[in-house]
């Protein structure tokens, strides 16, 4: 079954779907004759094979949400997710980066976080800034899909920018793979273009060089392109994604 799954999603370079068929987070769904797949983790969703109303439509019950992003293997599935869910559908786009090794300049990492403002204070997340970042809800998704500070401390990574003892940026595992982290990157919204963003994403990937993990990243948007950039990524390409909403479905 494993090896069926694994050969439908192929050489799909995404680590949430490596997440789900590693049985690391998030569930695998397929339908009855296993031609068609779905990995789902937290608010992302892959969907592969043969086109599949069924998955198209399944809400799994872990899923407490009314928001998902569906993200097509071809326009075939893109397609199938109009038909089913049409104006309740956004479609966007979102932006792919390389996952390449050994691209990181770890000096100019190291000088982008001792740029960090002085009245400022970078953390590695512990179980005060976790419990910090639950509580505040522009901060959840940088611990979200680890349902407590036991699960995260085993499985996730991340930093924290603290300003007088408050919460005001942090850069994040969204999720975990065999090797490595899928990076979210949040700032509260006062505390913005300050750097806090650029000094707390060099940090994170400082921390998976140092454990051997790989940090990967995705793109929502331009913005969140050129930040990687910035850091050393490189840009792959764009991809078509759709914003729905379960609970307004069609």
């Amino acid at each position: 079954m494993k090896e069926n799954i694994e050969k439908i999603f192929g050489n799909w370079n995404e680590t949430i779907i490596w997440s789900c068929l590693q049985g690391i987070m998030g569930e695998i769904h397929t339908d009855l004759s296993e031609n068609a797949a779905m990995a789902i983790l937290g608010d992302f969703a892959f969907y592969a094979g043969d086109p599949c109303e069924e998955l198209i439509r399944l809400k799994p019950e872990s899923c407490k949400q009314d928001f998902i992003i569906m993200v097509p293997q071809n326009a075939r599935w893109a397609g199938l997710i109009e038909k089913c869910y049409g104006d309740k559908a956004k479609k966007v786009t979102r932006y792919a980066i390389k996952k390449e090794a050994d691209i990181f300049d770890e000096k100019k990492l190291q000088q982008a976080v001792l740029r960090l403002p002085n009245e400022y204070k970078l953390n590695v997340i512990k179980e005060a800034e976790y419990n910090m970042c639950q509580e505040n809800g522009w901060a959840k998704d940088l611990v979200s899909q680890y349902k407590d500070y036991h699960t995260y401390k085993e499985l996730g990574l991340g930093v924290a920018v603290l300003k007088d003892g408050e919460l005001v940026a942090g850069a994040s595992s969204y999720s975990t793979y065999d090797k490595g982290i899928e990076i979210e990157i949040d700032t509260r919204k006062d505390h913005r273009r300050k750097g806090l963003a650029y000094a707390c994403g060099a940090k994170l990937i400082l921390e998976c060089l140092e454990k051997g993990l790989y940090p990967s990243w995705d793109a929502q948007n331009k913005c969140s392109v050129s930040l990687a950039q910035k850091l050393g990524y490189h840009f792959s390409h764009e991809y078509a994604a759709y914003e729905v909403v379960y609970c307004t479905r069609v």
